[in-house]
């Protein structure tokens, strides 16, 4: 009775933990993207004469920005 009971327990975790695997696949897929743009993004600023005077914080909060969609205009308004 013990080792059917063990046994079905070791079947639910193993299916649970498939389960979750699963479920992880879109998000790390979503993870390599958004890390790909980031890294584009970054070289792209650094290649610009206006932003690599910049400090790297406010090129790397710039370009997460841009990689979430926060930057609609193509030009930065200066105050």
């Amino acid at each position: 009775m013990s080792d059917s009971l063990n046994k079905g327990f070791l079947y639910l975790v193993s299916i649970g933990i498939s389960c979750i695997a699963i479920q992880l696949i879109p998000i790390s897929r979503q993870a390599a993207y958004w890390n790909q743009c980031l890294d584009s993004t970054i070289s792209w600023i650094n290649q610009t004469s206006n932003f690599s005077k910049w400090e790297k914080k406010a090129q790397e909060s710039l370009a997460v920005g841009v990689c979430n969609g926060a930057v609609y205009e193509p030009k930065l308004k200066y105050d």
